[in-house]
């Protein structure tokens, strides 16, 4: 025998001789399987301590790794020019994640029911994560919080090769095999899970799930101290520009207001990093006119930050007083190209770009020709102070379409007009989350790749970073449905959806309501069929008692005489959507205190 087979057999030896101890020690502690034994040996590591597995080669080595037992890899080359670096932090769906990416080292845990050392407080633990399974890989783990309590989860990673696109947080052009490259799209996911309100994190158990790989793992800290004033979803990756040092100037519309800011960027869907430069914010005059000198905004003390692609950035805190119900300027440099971005495209206000060059700091207007209808890449405003925020999730009713441009009169900012004129409950900042054509069931925008339909994925796939990641959100709104079975989704297609959204948001501690669809009779697709399934959803909705609360926007446009039709004073022209008035109506008919959830203002 020689020395490496000797070598070999005792390491044998040993794992053999280690498996007989385990497997007495859990006869002799009854309730304890072998596997929790295992993990539990030495008590809680870090998650890199447990390392098991390589999932990462060099293009020029992919005999170096072997994620899914068949020698195939993820690219170390393709994760850089996604901008995922070895080491580099990563924030995705509000979480700040490590990417540990070291090339031809152990770089995941395959979950086998370890004990991973985590500390922290929050709403939710995210997972980095993929399955090799060829399908979806699910299993039950469990967290122990500093005060000895303890709480189940359930854990979902979809497929590398596999997964849907929609959720991805990155793909990547190639799979690395022994044979050489494939040109696939391997993908990576993060995951969240909710956690016990209020208790500190000591430990997580993982799943007892081996084709379950874990990259990274954390607790996704509370906002604590900061209410979302302006939001916004992207749709879709279209092409834009393409912009090459080019400032970009953006009106939005706070629905709050507070004495310092900060702002979140979002490169989702994107294959690579994208540069912000310079950033200012300020308060509008007129047009693209700044009342005052633009105030820089810095990104962990520089000027601007590479926002690697599926992750987003979020500014300092700035001592910068923001009113509410204004129009802020936020004006950032793109100071490399840009050739296609995520963008949420209806905006319903003029925005605008720059001529060439760093105008961040300019209070004239002059150097802003150019009109844009869209928001890139900005997706959030949040102000200090205040008591949180509801999300409203929505389609092209949410979003404004047919209503006056550049006059804010959505039925979100009507709403947030009634709750800053009142002391009644508490003042919360008004999230819109509304995508033009989204559904709830199915996807428009396939959630990868430069596209012109910025309809957004589905709102089952989009819940967790529209919603749940947002800055402190207490209740949610959900009003979608209509573009569903205007394209022949059933009422228990929709009906189904509509209750993950319900169970997901009350897993995470939101108030959930959900609003009844409109009528749309008169309107090309709005066949007495889709009705007929409109009504069906609708009478669900009322009934079933699956939401907290109930918007009946149905029942406040309808025509009594004509229930299939909206009122004509409240049609836009076009049938589907309401115009100012009927938006107005709808904003009006909402119970301001059916936002508040159970346990108070402040419940979260």
């Amino acid at each position: 025998m020689c020395g490496r087979e000797r070598e070999e057999s005792k390491v044998r030896r040993r794992r053999w001789s280690s498996a007989v101890v385990l497997a007495l020690f859990s006869v002799l502690v009854p309730g304890l399987p072998a596997h929790a034994a295992t993990a539990r040996g030495p008590g809680p590591l870090p998650l890199e301590r447990l390392f098991d597995n390589t999932a990462v080669s060099d293009d020029t080595r992919p005999a170096e790794a072997d994620f899914d037992g068949s020698g195939a890899s993820l690219s170390a080359q393709d994760l850089a020019a996604a901008g995922w670096t070895p080491g580099r932090a990563l924030t995705v769906q509000g979480t700040r994640l490590t990417w540990p990416g070291r090339g031809g080292a152990p770089d995941n845990v395959r979950a086998a029911g370890q004990e991973v050392r985590l500390r922290g407080r929050g709403d939710a633990l995210a997972f980095l994560v993929a399955g090799t399974a060829g399908t979806d890989v699910s299993g039950t783990g469990a967290v122990t919080y500093a005060d000895g309590t303890r709480s189940a989860y359930a854990l979902t990673a979809p497929d590398w090769r596999t997964g849907p696109l929609a959720t991805k947080a990155v793909a990547l052009a190639h799979l690395n095999t022994p044979g050489g490259q494939l040109a696939e799209r391997p993908r990576l996911y993060v995951v969240t899970v909710p956690l016990a309100a209020g208790r500190e994190v000591a430990s997580v158990r993982l799943p007892q799930a081996p084709a379950m790989h874990v990259f990274a793992l954390a607790v996704r800290a509370p906002a604590a101290g900061w209410t979302g004033s302006w939001a916004t979803a992207a749709g879709g990756y279209p092409a834009v520009g393409p912009w090459t040092d080019r400032t970009l100037r953006l009106v939005v519309h706070t629905s709050v207001g507070g004495p310092r800011v900060r702002l979140r960027f979002d490169n989702t869907f994107a294959a690579g990093p994208v540069r912000i430069g310079s950033t200012t914010v300020s308060v509008r005059r007129s047009g693209a006119e700044a009342t005052g000198t633009p105030v820089r905004v810095s990104f962990g003390g520089a000027r601007g930050v590479r926002i690697p692609a599926g992750a987003q950035a979020y500014s300092d805190p700035l001592g910068f007083r923001v009113p509410g119900d204004a129009h802020l300027l936020v004006s950032f440099h793109l100071p490399g190209t840009v050739p296609a971005a995520p963008v949420h495209r209806l905006a319903q206000q003029r925005s605008y770009v720059s001529e060439p060059g760093d105008h961040t700091g300019d209070v004239s207007g002059a150097a802003f020709p150019t009109v844009l209808t869209s928001w890139p890449l900005l997706t959030g405003v949040d102000v200090s102070g205040g008591p949180g925020s509801v999300v409203l999730l929505g389609d092209s009713i949410t979003d404004g379409d047919r209503s006056t441009p550049d006059a804010d009169r959505r039925w979100p900012d009507v709403l947030a007009d009634r709750l800053r004129g009142q002391s009644e409950v508490p003042r919360y900042g008004v999230l819109n989350e509304g995508i033009s054509g989204n559904r709830v069931v199915s996807d428009r925008y396939p959630g990868d790749g430069v596209s012109t339909d910025t309809s957004g994925v589905s709102a089952l796939h989009r819940f967790d970073r529209d919603v749940l990641a947002q800055t402190s959100v207490r209740s949610a709104v959900v009003f979608e449905g209509i573009n569903d079975v205007r394209w022949q989704a059933t009422a228990e297609q929709v009906v189904a959806g509509l209750r993950v959204l319900a169970e997901r948001g009350h897993a995470h501690g939101l108030r959930m309501l959900a609003a009844t669809i409109l009528p749309c009779e008169g309107e090309a697709r709005c066949t007495p069929a889709v009705d007929a399934e409109r009504t069906r959803i609708n009478d669900w909705i009322r009934q079933a008692g699956v939401f907290d609360g109930v918007l009946d926007f149905d029942a406040v446009v309808r025509d009594p005489a004509r229930p299939a039709r909206m009122l004509p004073a409240y049609d836009s022209g076009d049938h589907l959507h309401p115009g100012d008035a009927g938006l107005a109506a709808l904003a009006g008919s909402v119970d301001l205190r059916s936002l508040v959830p159970r346990g108070g203002p402040g419940a979260f």
